[in-house]
Order: C-alpha cells, then sequence, then structure tokens
C-alpha cells in the first residue's frame, strides 16, 4: 500500500510537470490559438474515443447530463483559448503566473456552487492575491493584455473544475472528457463558420489553416495526446491514492515547472523583472496556504 502511495506520489509529479510544459509547447507551435485548440481538442477527444473503446466502456450518458457537458466544454474551450492567446501576446511566465490565481478564483465560486457559508481567511487570502497581482500589474505594463487573458483563463480554469466536480460522480472521467473536448471542438467549429462565411474568411476555415508544417503537427500530437488524453487518464487513476493535500499541493508547482522549463526553452526571451517574481511567489504562497488550511479543516471535520 505504501509502495503504491510512492508509486502515485512521483507518477503525479510527472504528470504536473507534463501540464506545466503544455504552456511551452503552446510557444512553440505557431498557429494562432484559436486554430491550436481547435486541432488540440479535436486530436485529445479523438484519443481519449480510442480509449474508451479499449476499455469497452459505454457512452451512454443522461439528457440532462449531457446539457451540462455541453457547457463544460465551452467553458474548458474558453479556457484554453484565453490561455494559449495569453502565451501569445505576452509569454509563459506571465500566463502561469495568472493560472496560479485559479485556486483563488476557486475559492470565491465554491460557496456560490456549493451553497456554503465563506470562511473569513479566504477573504484575506484574497486581498494578498490582489497585492500579488498589483506587484505584477505595476512593472510588466508590456505584458496589460496577457495578464488580462491569463487571469480570465484562470477564473475559467475555476468555473470549469466546479462544474466538473458535480459531473464526475455521474460518469467515467474519461466519457466526461471525451464530451468535453469534442463539444469544444465543435463550439470552435461553428465559430470558424460563422467567421468564414459571414466575417473575415482570412480568420475561417480556409487552406491556410489546414496548412501547418511538420514540426508544429510534432507538436500538437504531443500536446493532444500525451498532455491531454493521458495526463487526464493518468492522474485521475494516481489521484485515488493520494490525499487531497497532496494533490492540491504537486498541482501548485505547475507554474514553477512550466516557468523553470520555459526559461530552458526561451532564454533571456522569459527572464522577467525580480518584482514579478516577488508578486508571483506571493500569489503562489497565498494559494499553497489556502489549501493546506482547507484540508485541514475538512480533516478535522470527519475527525
Amino acid at each position: 500500500m505504501q509502495n503504491d502511495k510512492l508509486k502515485s506520489y512521483l507518477h503525479f509529479h510527472v504528470i504536473v510537470f507534463i501540464w506545466g510544459f503544455t504552456a511551452v509547447l503552446g510557444a512553440l507551435i505557431s498557429l494562432n490559438a484559436v486554430p491550436l485548440v481547435w486541432y488540440r481538442m479535436l486530436l485529445a477527444s479523438v484519443f481519449i474515443l480510442l480509449w474508451i473503446r479499449f476499455k469497452k466502456k459505454s457512452l451512454k450518458v443522461a439528457p440532462k447530463k449531457l446539457l451540462i457537458l455541453i457547457v463544460a466544454g465551452l467553458v474548458i474551450a474558453a479556457h484554453w483559448l484565453t490561455f494559449f492567446g495569453a502565451i501569445k501576446v505576452s509569454n509563459v511566465s506571465i500566463t502561469l503566473a495568472m493560472l496560479s490565481t485559479g485556486a483563488f478564483f476557486t475559492s470565491i465560486l465554491e460557496p456560490i456552487f456549493y451553497k456554503r457559508k465563506f470562511v473569513g481567511y479566504e477573504v484575506l487570502f484574497g486581498l494578498v492575491v490582489i497585492a500579488g497581482l498589483y506587484i505584477i500589474f505595476n512593472v510588466e505594463t508590456d505584458y496589460f493584455w496577457g495578464i488580462l487573458l491569463g487571469l480570465l483563463s484562470a477564473f475559467l480554469s475555476a468555473v470549469f473544475t466546479m462544474i466538473n466536480g458535480k459531473l464526475v460522480h455521474h460518469a467515467a472521467p474519461s466519457v466526461i472528457s471525451f464530451y468535453e473536448l469534442l463539444t469544444g471542438a465543435l463550439g470552435i467549429s461553428v465559430y470558424l463558420l460563422i467567421v468564414t462565411f459571414l466575417g473575415d474568411g482570412s480568420k475561417g476555415f480556409n487552406a491556410a489553416f489546414f496548412s501547418i508544417s511538420l514540426s508544429d503537427w510534432g507538436y500538437l500530437f504531443i500536446l493532444a495526446s500525451v498532455c491531454t488524453a493521458y495526463a487526464f487518464i493518468a492522474s485521475v487513476a494516481v489521484m485515488k491514492h493520494l490525499s487531497p493535500y497532496t494533490v492540491m499541493l504537486t498541482i501548485n508547482l505547475e507554474p514553477v515547472y512550466g516557468i523553470l522549463l520555459a526559461f530552458l526553452v526561451f532564454g533571456s526571451d522569459e527572464k522577467m523583472s525580480p518584482q514579478f517574481y516577488y508578486g508571483a511567489a506571493i500569489i503562489l504562497a497565498t494559494v499553497i496556504l489556502n489549501g493546506y488550511l482547507k484540508t485541514k479543516r475538512k480533516i478535522n471535520k470527519i475527525s
């Protein structure tokens, strides 16, 4: 049993490391955010469908749950569009620093979704996170739009987490993920068709949209298979052997891994001012402390 926990812990670190690498891949892929996310979601849904067929799982979902899955799919599509959009207009470091505020947004949304009272220290932590963001906004004015898109992406990530928290008890995680990814791809397809026929054809489905370099295909394959399909399925498996606090603490290392990887891959392009790292450290430390206190409260309630 102890050996299973250790293996799961190490495996989960690898998964979080992979998640951190997602942002680097987003910067390496030359495609704009819309086609990048469309290809990612479409390819990942195909990979997960193959997994479902291999495992002989049923794709049946109650009609009411299917409607929620459609909403969740559109939310995760918007999350990834703003995430990769932030990378394209700023860089990996800015985007991941903003993404780390996702846990803060979750702490605000959780009482609304699950109808519980706000906890006093969460309000205080919210003010501390705002202080960290203020430091970053003050010193990284060139990345204003990247910061805004990153924050919006973090908020959408929190909304998606809340929705999935209600869905996970009603269907297999791989089935949920398949419908969400496919819905997201279809939602973007509708947008692209509208843009193609009613708007600027250069931004919709056209020859350039389907003209992708060999290197981009390679990066997209890794992004959709390893960073999306595999990481999702594997994370569900290892979480069964880990405590909520361990999971929370490890996930918060994603921006750390991502920023370090980005610095190794892109070098000086990812080097930020010292104040940026102070602000990012304040946000990350607050998120970790919030997660620790929440987990401790839950343990005390159970005992």
